[in-house]
């Protein structure tokens, strides 16, 4: 089958078509975007990129148009597409019935930590031989990839709750009708599409619809949002982590740091124990929840547990991308303010104090640019998210596509002196690099490229004439 894939350079789009190359299919795509890196990466299997939305892309005669959320009425080519009758569907129906059909899936669904969790789960599985097919919306160092297809029976898959298309506007994840289903937590998001969190819980309540009576729901127990999901009904055994009675994360030993070793409970027992080092409370929650999906399938949780020892973690989630004259920088996908509070606060338990008994300064740079961030929603709750951190640099866009609709300076006002806000990159590069000094900490935080910030954070740190007197450029 010739597939042509509308949106193709999107993190799940581009995902979807590396597995219907795998598959044997002919792949083309465009987008309006085509760039590095998932413009390299695509080509280099062999995939076809157009620029744009021509219509003379019907040319190419697909057997089937495959179209991402990106695309909406008024597009060029899709309105030829209508026009001629051509055959069509969405991203998430398409990989529901051409690759997830007769697999036990696998799905992780949640507000916060899906990325993560879904690479710790597919690892468990690669860790224990089951050679596990997945996508996922990152790259999980253990594997450099964010999608694969194999001949596996299991298959590991990011639950987005995000719509599908524009003629589709469930949630993708009620494609992919999973054997085995996490839910990580729920709060309200995605304010472009949803009224409010109540109309996410119903999407959540579709997904749990799909899940046979012979698989599992594991959910987190400590979620009132996710408690109501299941009180709608549900047809299937449920686990629940984080809490009494369920899976849980507790001191391993007497002295020993629970960032580092932990053990694991299930139902009171102690089944396994973790040295690892990821850190933060909610990288516990997502291990247990892990763990306990792993079992479903087989895995015991001693062995899961030891697995993890050698879990990579994702690429930009508290990623180190250099470090000169003793300021590190750090680049993270966190962009909803109780991701940045988790964020910050993991930070700040790993960093500790300097040499000198002095707390370490965590400079955070920051960039709302979800559509629900866009849109000023979460604005209040800026301020206390970012409590842990010592300065604020913020940045927000007065025009163009990533601008906002609201006052950053405004919103981070309630911090005094310690934040500042910015409309210039260029500005806030300077401004950070002026206020850093041996010790600290640059934690970068968006859910985009940020203009290349990081790049830029580290070449202005490398010119600065201390960084030259110590020989660092």
């Amino acid at each position: 089958m010739h597939i042509h894939i509308l949106g193709i350079c999107g993190t799940f789009m581009g995902g979807l078509a590396v597995l219907a190359r795998n598959a044997g299919h002919t792949v083309t795509g465009c987008d309006a975007g085509v760039y590095p890196p998932m413009s390299t990466q695509l080509e280099a299997q062999g995939i076809k990129l157009i620029e744009g939305w021509g219509v003379e892309q019907l040319d190419l005669k697909p057997d089937l148009f495959v179209v991402g959320n990106v695309v909406t009425r008024g597009n060029p080519l899709m309105e030829e597409i209508l026009n001629r009758g051509l055959p069509y569907t969405s991203g998430p129906q398409w990989l529901g019935e051409h690759v997830l059909n007769g697999k036990w899936v696998l799905a992780v669904a949640g507000t916060h930590g899906k990325t993560t969790t879904s690479s710790m789960l597919t690892w468990l599985l690669e860790d224990a031989g089951m050679n596990p097919g997945f996508l996922i919306g990152g790259v999980p160092l253990n594997f450099g990839v964010s999608a694969r297809l194999t001949d596996s029976s299991f298959f590991v898959i990011e639950a987005d709750e995000y719509d599908t298309a524009f003629f589709d506007k469930r949630s993708k994840f009620v494609h992919y009708r999973p054997r085995t289903a996490v839910l990580n937590n729920l709060e309200f998001d995605h304010a472009d599409i949803f009224a409010d969190l109540a109309a996410i819980e119903t999407q959540f309540h579709h997904l749990v619809r799909t899940v046979p009576g012979i698989g599992r729901v594991v959910s987190n127990g400590r979620e009132a949002a996710l408690d109501r999901v299941l009180t709608r009904g549900c047809w299937s055994e449920v686990e629940r982590f984080g809490v009494d009675g369920g899976w849980q994360a507790l001191p391993a030993e007497d002295g020993i740091a629970i960032d580092e070793r932990f053990a694991v409970y299930h139902n009171g027992e102690r089944v396994g124990v973790v040295d690892w080092q990821v850190q933060g409370e909610h990288n516990r929650m997502n291990a247990i929840a892990a763990i306990a999906a792993a079992r479903h399938i087989g895995v015991p949780p001693a062995q899961a547990a030891k697995s993890l020892s050698t879990f990579r973690n994702v690429k930009r989630r508290m990623e180190v991308r250099g470090s000169v004259d003793g300021v590190t920088v750090y680049d993270d996908f966190a962009h909803h303010p109780t991701a940045i509070q988790t964020t910050v606060a993991g930070l700040r338990t790993r960093i500790g104090r300097d040499e000198n008994g002095k707390r370490a300064r965590i400079l955070a740079v920051l960039e709302p640019r979800s559509n629900t961030m866009k849109l000023g929603v979460m604005k209040a709750q800026l301020p206390a998210s970012l409590v842990d951190a010592d300065l604020v640099f913020g940045y927000g866009a007065h025009t163009g596509k990533d601008a906002l609709g609201w006052n950053l300076a405004e919103a981070l006002a309630p911090m005094g002196d310690k934040a500042q806000a910015f409309n210039d990159i260029d500005t806030l590069v300077k401004s950070v690099v002026a206020a850093a000094r041996p010790g600290d900490q640059v934690l970068v935080m968006s859910n985009g490229g940020f203009g290349g910030v990081h790049q830029k954070l580290l070449d202005a740190l490398s010119a600065r004439p201390t960084a030259q007197a110590r020989g660092v450029a």
